[in-house]
């Protein structure tokens, strides 16, 4: 029987180790590509880069209104579970109170009920004054029978507020738990963005982000009388205005509505909260408020929503121009209202 002999290994050298070695390197890189952690894309032109950008600022933007909704629900729902929890404390009080009355007419009726009564009026030596007693017994049974009837009512109360406690707690579960996820969205947009910008070069980020834009409008917003193109029908769209001009220059931060940096919404919210009026915190809730008006029918204060999906919004300023919170790369900026699609405008004050 033939021996079975383990092949003799042969070493690589020469041109076939570099052979088996671009092999290799070109295996790992078809794998790094496949795993979505490589960079084998070629470099992208600035014209494609900003296409990429503006696309991936428009999803975050759209998760940051998702995000200030769920958030603006996740607020309502702590402040509710905590007036809840105050209101039951206040009821257990009280319950507590009424259940001490209670056993304490327990004790005085234990300690003078083991005579019949037909037996107490006739070992009495005075009838008349038995017979007053009794009357007023029969009063405090009347009101036993009413303390007990407080006490069970006042137990099905707090066993609500302890159901509508849970419920509301399930529900700020569910909203955290909804806040988490849109904030790993966004994170994740703006990380894919501004890894996208890292390959330009400073000149080229500006240009995108329109630099001499941004130094117009820190100078229109800081020189102690900004231009208004168009007059605002009322005082507190004046007001309104008046805020948006003070904040150009002012940094985008998603999630935030001031006084240093703001959102697209968290701009418009905090604008007419300067001038007395409450807006919801998202575009979607927003453009529900106050009267629909078509865009030939805008004036200075109206609020005005962009794309299909009502993520956007600034405020109009007249003469064709809003003034908005754009995205992470730009500040706060005046721009025409034909930048974006339009979606509608509300007139809120």
């Amino acid at each position: 029987m033939a021996a079975h002999r383990k092949p003799r290994q042969r070493s690589l050298s020469g041109h076939t180790a570099r052979t088996a070695a671009t092999i290799a390197l070109a295996g790992a890189a078809t794998a790094t590509v496949f795993d979505g952690t490589g960079h084998a894309d070629p470099r992208l032109s600035p014209s494609e880069v900003k296409s990429k950008v503006d696309a991936l600022y428009r999803e975050a933007e759209i998760a940051t209104e998702k995000y200030n909704g769920a958030k603006e629900k996740s607020e309502n729902a702590e402040k509710s579970l905590g007036e809840l929890r105050d209101e039951a404390a206040r009821k257990t009080e009280k319950l507590n109170s009424a259940r001490q009355g209670l056993g304490s007419m327990a004790a005085a009726q234990y300690r003078s009920g083991g005579i019949d009564p037909a037996v107490q009026l006739a070992l009495s030596s005075d009838p008349d004054q038995y017979l007053e007693r009794a009357a007023l017994a029969d009063r405090a049974d009347s009101r036993q029978a009413s303390a007990v009837s407080r006490v069970q009512k006042q137990l099905q109360e707090l066993d609500q507020l302890h159901t509508e406690a849970d419920d509301t707690l399930a529900d700020l579960k569910s909203r955290q738990a909804e806040l988490k996820k849109h904030k790993k969205t966004v994170n994740g947009k703006l990380d894919a963005a501004k890894g996208l910008l890292s390959q330009l070069t400073g000149d080229q980020r500006a240009d995108l982000a329109g630099g001499d834009q941004d130094r117009a409008s820190r100078t229109a917003g800081r020189d102690g009388s900004p231009h208004v193109p168009g007059k605002a029908p009322n005082a507190r769209a004046a007001a309104a205005v008046s805020y948006a001009y003070k904040a150009l220059g002012s940094p985008y931060v998603w999630g935030a509505t001031g006084p240093d940096a703001f959102d697209c919404s968290g701009l418009t919210q905090a604008a007419y909260r300067s001038a007395g009026i409450a807006l919801p915190r998202t575009t979607y809730a927003q453009i529900t408020e106050g009267e629909r008006v078509p865009r030939s029918q805008l004036q200075p204060g109206d609020l005005v929503f962009f794309y299909q999906g009502i993520s956007h919004v600034g405020i109009y300023v007249g003469d064709g121009q809003m003034i908005h919170a754009p995205n992470p790369s730009a500040l706060v900026r005046l721009a025409p209202i034909s930048q974006m699609p339009f979606a509608g405008a509300a007139r809120v004050a």
